[in-house]
């Protein structure tokens, strides 16, 4: 296999693994790594995935969010400037790690309209796919999720190549 997708290319870059997933009670458990930090960050549902990406987003202040919150109060900010953050994992031990049910690198290039904008790349398949919304990119995981085990024309659909 070439693993031609196989790269992080940008400080924001984030390898996802799943290691269960329930279609039935819409739960999706596992971690995600990112080179600031050697530990995984854990997520228990889709949710708590998103929420954890975008608060990594907003630590790093990359992409930077065109839509913010705003405050009225004197003194309150809620913009923080960007942290320069020393990488603690390189690329090549990011691209080592993997979930047990699939594992996807995400590269979010833009936050606009309240959501992200990037690609996806399974690891398992070496497919990338851009993706438009945060939709999009949840239900292209779950796509590749249903056909580990299971042959799915659905999955070629949305996972085809470039």
């Amino acid at each position: 296999m070439a693993k031609k997708g196989w790269y992080i290319g940008t400080p924001n870059g984030v390898v996802v693994c799943v290691n269960s997933y329930d279609r039935e009670a819409e739960r999706m458990g596992g971690c995600f790594f990112h080179g600031y930090q050697e530990e995984a960050v854990e997520f228990s549902s889709v949710d708590t995935l998103l929420r954890g990406l975008e608060h990594f987003y907003d630590e790093i202040n990359f992409p930077h969010p065109a839509t913010t919150l705003r405050t009225f109060g004197e003194g309150e900010t809620l913009y923080h400037r960007r942290q320069e953050r020393e990488k603690m994992q390189s690329d090549e031990e990011l691209l080592r790690k993997h979930g047990d049910l699939g594992t996807f690198i995400v590269r979010v290039q833009h936050r606009q309209n309240s959501s992200w904008q990037g690609r996806i790349t399974w690891m398992e398949e070496d497919k990338t796919v851009y993706f438009r919304s945060i939709w999009e990119m949840i239900k292209l995981v779950e796509s590749a999720l249903d056909s580990v085990g299971a042959e799915s024309e659905n999955t070629e659909a949305t996972w085809g190549d470039e």
